[in-house]
């Protein structure tokens, strides 16, 4: 019989965790590294490797945003592109998602009286799984993505805009794009999403009024820089609904906000962008059935479309 012993056999797996250091060739230059750490990252999608697509991009984000190298005034920080920050979403989505479907299956099952100690202890630890995954996201967020300065001066152009139009104040401003104004509604929304998955999970106010707040925050910056139309203004009113429906348990609320959304978003087909066609209308159709189910009589037993 050999003697040879392996990492398994030892019970020391974890030496072989994906680690971004161990890529030597990652290059030394900010561009190179950057290319190629959303080349691991699509890569790890392929391969169904979450977990290490996680570890990419927030390598990428402290790429972009934080000066590693003590450059000081010579550092500038650079914007994640529309693609970067889709990746970044699809990462964690899947990471958190998992937790999430697992979580419902253990609470499920936590009517098994039999075996409902083994079970709680078992919903205990993926309840920390989750609360990790969604700490860690909302850090990279809250410290490296979301500005405040930036979302304080297009509110306030905004009010100029508006002021201008009419110094009464009564007519409704047309929203103005703008590419920083759409990143940041990105991360507010993505934000509101995950404080929602943790009181999903973990009882307690704070982060149900987090996710609410965040919400909140991402809705009035949309109305600014954001079509009726736009996929990521419907994905938030969708979102926002869903939390006043589950989280907030406002019903009413819910209804409105989905029901508005559907609408203007209806009356502004004309100004939907072709390349957003597929999404946009998913969405919508995801609104609608939403407000289908909560407006009906056994809506209680049904599950709500968001994500």
């Amino acid at each position: 019989m050999s003697g040879t012993t392996d990492a398994t056999a030892t019970g020391s797996a974890t030496d072989t965790e994906f680690k971004i250091a161990s890529f030597e060739n990652l290059g030394d230059e900010r561009d190179d590294r950057r290319k190629n750490l959303v080349f691991l990252a699509r890569t790890a999608e392929a391969a169904e490797r979450y977990d290490d697509m996680c570890k990419c991009m927030r390598e990428l984000v402290v790429l972009c945003t934080q000066d590693s190298k003590g450059l000081g005034e010579d550092f500038v920080k650079q914007d994640l592109t529309v693609d970067e920050r889709n990746l970044l979403s699809v990462a964690y989505k899947n990471v958190i998602g998992a937790r999430r479907a697992s979580w419902r299956t253990l609470n499920a099952e936590s009517q098994d009286e039999k075996n409902f100690n083994l079970i709680k202890a078992y919903k205990k630890q993926v309840e920390g799984e989750l609360n990790a995954i969604c700490k860690d996201v909302l850090e990279i967020l809250s410290k490296q993505l979301i500005d405040e300065k930036t979302i304080d001066a297009i509110k306030k152009a905004k009010d100029l805009r508006a002021k201008n139009a009419d110094p009464s104040g009564k007519s409704k401003v047309e929203p103005e794009a703008s590419a920083e104004g759409e990143a940041q509604v990105f991360y507010l929304k993505m934000s509101g999403d995950y404080y929602r998955y943790l009181a999903e999970a973990i009882a307690g106010e704070e982060n149900e009024k987090e996710s609410a707040d965040y919400y909140k925050q991402a809705f009035e910056l949309a109305e600014c820089v954001l079509e009726p139309t736009h996929p990521i203004r419907l994905g938030l009113a969708l979102n926002y609904s869903v939390c006043f429906y589950e989280i907030l348990k406002d019903k009413k609320k819910a209804c409105e906000l989905a029901k508005d959304a559907f609408d203007d978003a209806i009356s502004k087909l004309d100004k939907l962008e072709e390349a957003d066609y597929k999404d946009s209308t998913l969405i919508m159709q995801l609104l609608r059935d939403n407000l289908t189910l909560w407006t009906s009589t056994d809506a209680e037993d049904n599950e709500e479309g968001g994500d």
